[in-house]
């Protein structure tokens, strides 16, 4: 048998014809890589074009890309939701949310700015400089009840923060303990001037007078010229309560305070807060998905804390009244907001959630059928 032939005469295989070579395995793996990339290129492409859009697309169509500075308009007056103290600082519930949205577009605390807003003015967000001018804010966090009213005069709420109800206080030394707006029948009773609480109590009989903000009634009450204050319990409390030590002393200080009592009038219906984002609807889209982080994502400590160091605290001091309910309200159906995230994106992604200065690393961390509308 000669070295060319195989056991039974058949030829041996040549080395050749025994498969592909080195070569052309690395160009099939080339071509194969290749196919695999254009068609990645092609899927990132149509989704890009056709899908929902990305976060930093949502923050370049708001006008956020390469903005220095956030404006929020801000109450100043009321203890536990929004106060300015002498230093310059805001603190309350409503300051906690503006931060951590604002985080949540991509400012830190330094590149925050609040000014404070007077209630008539929320709609329009409009508010006034140190220097006295008046500008537009980005986004108004000041209390304020959705309702439909506002929503057609051109208000573009965002989802809901803070479920809460319309109540009454009175002076702690006074007869009157109000169980329905029917026992305010001729009362002098103050509320905020923009509220429909106006219109409640002129049908209940009473004597209403609105003012533009809630510590000029309060002042009233301690003055001993009214009977009452009405306007949402969240609000109401903090002037119940004693202050927090950061709270004390605020820039506007009541002269003359005397102790309150809280009373729940039973009034039909939720106050149901909401941001006011402007018409973008990218704006409202982002305030949305910081707030649907805050319900159900990683960071939903941020809110629980922010409602138990304010509405927890004053709660043991308005016994009588459920301040506010301690659950995120849930996002009605306009709400819900689609972002594109690609699998990557969901590890990179975070939440800038940076400490503020001067607070601790844990203080930093049924739609109404009828409002009174704060």
């Amino acid at each position: 048998m000669s070295g060319s032939e195989a056991p039974g005469g058949a030829p041996a295989p040549s080395p050749a014809s025994s498969g592909p070579t080195p070569r052309m395995r690395w160009l099939r793996l080339a071509a194969l890589i290749l196919l695999l990339v254009v068609a990645v290129v092609t899927v990132v492409r149509v989704v890009s074009v056709t899908g929902p859009p990305s976060r930093d697309q949502l923050r370049e169509r708001a006008g956020l890309t390469g903005k220095q500075e956030l404006l929020i308009g801000v109450k100043d007056d009321q203890p536990g939701v929004s106060q300015l103290l002498e230093n310059g600082a805001f603190v309350g519930f409503d300051i906690e949310i503006a931060y951590m949205i604002a985080e949540d577009l991509g400012f830190d605390a330094p590149r925050v700015r609040f000014l404070p807003i007077e209630s008539e003015d929320r709609a329009r967000r409009q508010a006034p400089t140190p220097d006295g001018r008046f500008v537009t804010v980005d986004l108004v966090i000041a209390s304020y009840s959705i309702t439909d009213d506002r929503r057609r005069q051109g208000v573009v709420f965002s989802a809901p923060y803070l479920q809460t109800e319309q109540s009454v206080v009175t002076r702690a030394d006074s007869k009157l303990a109000p169980t329905t707006f029917a026992d305010l029948a001729g009362r002098k009773v103050c509320t905020l001037a923009t509220s429909t609480a106006e219109r409640n109590l002129a049908a209940a009989g009473a004597q209403a007078h609105g003012r533009n903000r809630i510590s000029q009634c309060i002042q009233e009450l301690y003055d001993g010229t009214i009977d009452a204050v009405t306007t949402d319990a969240a609000v109401l409390a903090g002037f119940v309560a004693p202050p927090l030590a950061e709270q004390a002393p605020p820039v506007r200080k009541l002269k003359n305070p005397t102790p309150l009592r809280h009373f729940d009038i039973g009034a039909d219906g939720d106050e149901l807060w909401g941001v006011n984002t402007g018409p973008n609807p990218a704006m409202r889209d982002l305030v949305n998905l910081s707030l649907e982080e805050a319900r159900n994502g990683r960071n939903g400590k941020r809110w629980r804390t922010a409602f138990d160091r304010y509405f927890g605290y004053s709660q043991k001091y308005n016994d009588q009244q459920q301040v506010a309910v301690d659950q995120q309200p849930p996002p009605g159906p306009a709400d819900k907001v689609e972002v594109r995230q690609w699998p990557w994106e969901r590890f990179a992604w975070r939440h800038p959630n940076q400490p503020r200065p001067g607070l601790s690393a844990a203080a930093v961390r049924v739609r109404a059928r009828r409002s009174s509308g704060c």
